[in-house]
């Protein structure tokens, strides 16, 4: 097992860690850099991603034919972990959910009219996008099989009807694609679709308010009442749907991890700095056997879900959908972002728990990590059905040709 990264990896992480340390952590600290939902300002992030973009940090998770830096999972594995040190980083780097999970579906298995029409646009950052796929109960969440929202073909022409919420960054979604079943087959009945928001026959019921802080656009819930799709937007062929989503899903699941482990660390990094000047009782915190076993066991929880991104990484880069691998980097990192929180705003004391930092806001942040693209609990029904399939081979090592 070889874990060097390349030069060419190594070359874009520290120009991404220099624009993030220069440009993004200066923009968190000022009150006017936010927007009314707590995230960045749109015209302050399009200057932003004009300077990543005119530094060549822009697209890295796509293939150069593209306009991407084509580095491979594992690559991106380390170049989100950095841009993420800053809450800004992702939507400035053009690598933000859910841009980034669609930009990499469309890419894989697009036409060359839908990448050219749905795709490039959003490449070129002209316009944001988003998955229209969960539904309120009894309708499909984790489980896409659920899925009621329904196509009806007339001719040439799809019509659409259902309901849809929590779709991220609808608000302000130019190209969705969307998910509806075309008929009662359980694995093929699903069917992706792409459409542009103009289109009639759907709309936005409302932005769901949040915990927050939210995505730009939100999380809508979404009514389609008639929405007509022609046939060439259909995305692969009709009764692969849930294909499409095992192809979005698994690395999408993944990207997060990978981010979430800069926020993670950023926490770690804001405790250690106010840990090392704090004193009381004649010691300085970081000086206090309580506090090194907080921090040393965060620093050895992050390590873990790092190993467990780079391997589902790897995994991925081999042609697997690594259903396993991206499971437990779920799990593990979803968890250690949320208890990397908590303990930063704990050695902070009432400076954490206040907006003196940007901890308070990855707090409220974390805790979605848990919910969003698959709870914690259904992750460890995947890995127990792969624990009943395999037995002791779960743990098998994977033995190289030759």
């Amino acid at each position: 097992m070889d874990f060097q990264i390349s030069p060419r990896i190594e070359d874009f992480r520290a120009r991404i860690a220099a624009f993030v340390e220069e440009e993004l952590i200066p923009l968190e600290a000022r009150e006017d850099s936010y927007d009314d939902h707590e995230n960045i300002r749109l015209d302050l992030l399009d200057r932003m991603r004009e300077k990543a973009r005119a530094q060549g940090l822009w697209c890295l998770q796509l293939k150069q034919e593209t306009g991407g830096q084509d580095l491979g999972r594992m690559g991106m594995a380390v170049c989100y972990e950095a841009m993420n040190r800053s809450i800004f980083g992702p939507c400035v780097f053009n690598s933000a959910a859910p841009d980034d999970g669609n930009m990499m579906v469309l890419e894989q298995v697009g036409t060359d009219d839908q990448k050219e029409r749905w795709l490039q646009p959003i490449v070129q950052g002209k316009v944001r996008s988003a998955f229209s796929m969960t539904e309120p109960h009894p309708g499909g969440g984790s489980d896409p099989s659920m899925i009621r929202t329904r196509a009806e073909k007339h001719g040439d022409t799809y019509r659409i009807y259902g309901h849809k919420w929590y779709i991220t960054g609808a608000g302000v979604a130019d190209h969705f694609i969307l998910m509806a079943r075309t008929s009662d087959d359980p694995r093929y009945g699903l069917t992706a679709f792409l459409h542009h928001k103009d289109a009639p026959g759907w709309e936005i019921r409302r932005r769901i308010p949040i915990m927050g802080p939210e995505e730009h656009g939100g999380h809508c819930e979404i009514i389609y009442d008639g929405l007509e799709i022609p046939a060439r937007d259909v995305l692969m062929e009709e009764g692969q749907g849930l294909k499409v989503t095992q192809i979005r899903l698994g690395p999408a699941r993944l990207t997060h991890c990978m981010r979430w482990l800069g926020l993670a660390k950023r926490c770690v990094e804001i405790a250690r700095e106010y840990a090392a000047e704090r004193e009381g009782f004649g010691i300085k915190l970081k000086d206090r056997e309580s506090v090194q076993l907080m921090l040393g066991g965060l620093a050895m929880k992050i390590e873990i879900g790092r190993l467990l991104v780079m391997k589902a990484a790897w995994a991925l880069d081999q042609g697997s959908f690594a259903r396993q691998e991206v499971s437990m980097a779920k799990i593990q990192v979803a968890n250690v972002l949320h208890e990397a929180a908590d303990i930063a705003i704990q050695i902070n004391g009432a400076r954490g728990y206040s907006k003196d930092t940007v901890l308070e806001w990855i707090y409220r942040y974390a805790r979605q990590a848990r919910l969003v693209d698959g709870a914690d609990e259904v992750h460890r029904m995947v890995l127990n059905r792969f624990l009943d399939k395999e037995g002791s081979d779960f743990w098998k090592w994977q033995v190289a040709d030759g």
